[in-house]
């Protein structure tokens, strides 16, 4: 058995109060007040390898790594002591870096569909941009999503959206104007019929497809091989562009991405989380000819001061390098596949409907009995309630998890056998007692 750490919660829930006064809700982004699993949110104070310690001194296993960019594991000593350097030069130039250079040849040379990046300061801002340039491209206005896939909050994209939104029962934000989403088409995941229908309703007006390969915000869904490949074989007779948002699988489930784990060659892609190893970044790439209608090379306008920043640069560069080293992928597989099927198995030794599953350092659990292929098997099927109760039971033992089950989870190359061991000893105890 574990015994429960002691989580006293003085100074976070003092930080937290007064946060409400001057941030909305009292944090800067929404799932992080934990309105979906209840309870006091944690304030944390430093990261380091796998865990995290919060401002009362309470120590956790962090199974969310920063939402998915401390893949080599958090303030890892090689990445500070590249970006201590970097420091020395300055924090942002506003002018060209040869280290843009640098991290843009190693996503060319990693991601089979790409041929040239722009970078962004975030996966918002490069989700946003695509729709633009797809646009531009094609000559078309209509984009197609999949319900429960989140690509950023902007406008067009606010329809059926996933995570934060979902957690917050706000499937459509008040203040997006019709005429910024009646352009915006939704399908189901996994299902090819209802994107054959939607382009028989509307031939020869959609732009763009874009999903999550796997989709990381209803929860962690992979797809089907062939859910993927008939999407790449209709978008190619309709003569739209097929876009992978790889925000949250760039660099994390491959190398190559989960373009290059499928075999499934979009022709433009988003990125950001791990190619900026813990720094703000966000980038999109995809074929020349696509990515020459961007200014200045081409007439579609977008632009950032802070974009391509050196810091950023440096932090991806130094990730990407350990990341491409042998048996990291391995490692990342080994460890969350024990992980997941130690937390299934406890769960129905239990007596609770779970299931879960997993692809390298990307994961989920979700409470019922499965499978789960699309966002309509989350919203319809799982026990928030239970989900809630055991995040809570998790976090008083010293676990970190996604406090929602609309989130996928990740671990990272510093997570060890014995975290694992410790986690599956807390998620026994927390199961035996939901």
């Amino acid at each position: 058995m574990v015994a429960s750490q002691s989580l006293k919660t003085t100074e976070s829930q003092r930080i937290l109060e007064e946060a409400r006064h001057i941030m909305p809700g009292g944090v800067s982004s929404p799932v992080r007040a934990f309105k979906s699993v209840g309870g006091g949110a944690v304030v944390f104070d430093s990261v380091s390898g796998s865990k995290a310690v919060d401002v009362d001194g309470n120590e956790y296993i962090d199974y969310i790594g920063s939402w998915g960019p401390a893949i080599v594991g958090a303030a890892h000593p090689e990445v500070n002591a590249a970006l201590t350097e970097a420091l020395k030069k300055g924090t942002s130039f506003g002018a060209p870096s040869a280290l843009e250079n640098q991290l843009a040849k190693m996503v060319i040379d990693a991601v089979p569909s790409v041929e040239m990046v722009r970078f962004v300061n975030s996966g918002t801002e490069a989700c946003m941009s695509v729709v633009r340039v797809m646009r531009a491209f094609t000559g078309r206005e209509k984009i197609l999503k999949f319900a429960g896939c989140y690509h950023g909050h902007a406008d067009m994209y606010l329809v059926q959206a996933g995570s934060g939104v979902l957690t917050l029962g706000l499937p459509d934000s008040p203040g997006v104007p019709k005429s910024s989403t009646e352009t915006t088409l939704v399908a189901t995941y996994n299902d090819l019929e209802s994107v054959r229908k939607q382009f028989e309703n509307n031939k020869g007006e959609i732009a763009g497809v874009i999903l999550e390969p796997v989709v990381g915000n209803s929860g962690f869904i992979p797809p089907t091989k062939e859910f993927l490949a008939g999407l790449r074989e209709i978008t190619e007779k309709e003569g739209t562009l097929l876009c992978f948002d790889e925000v949250m699988t760039g660099f994390r489930i491959a190398y190559s991405g989960a373009q290059g784990y499928f075999g499934i060659k979009p022709d433009i892609s988003t990125f950001g989380k791990v190619i900026g190893g813990g720094l703000p970044v966000g980038a999109y790439g995809g074929r020349k000819d696509i990515m020459s209608m961007v200014a200045p090379a081409g007439p579609v306008y977008q632009a950032g001061t802070l974009s391509g920043n050196p810091l950023a640069m440096t932090a991806g560069i130094k990730t990407l390098e350990i990341l491409s080293r042998p048996g990291s992928y391995e490692y990342l597989d080994r460890i969350t596949g024990r992980l997941v099927a130690g937390l299934v198995e406890i769960g129905k030794e239990c007596g609770h409907a779970v299931c879960g599953g997993h692809i390298s350092g990307m994961f989920g659990l979700f409470f019922c009995e499965g499978p789960v292929t699309c966002f309509e098997d989350v919203a319809d099927n799982c026990d928030f309630d239970k989900f809630g109760r055991f995040h809570r039971g998790m976090l008083e033992n010293g676990i970190y998890l996604a406090p929602s089950q609309y989130e996928a989870g990740f671990t990272g190359l510093q997570h060890s056998e014995e975290d694992v061991d410790r986690t599956l000893r807390a998620a026994r105890k927390v199961m035996q007692g939901l």
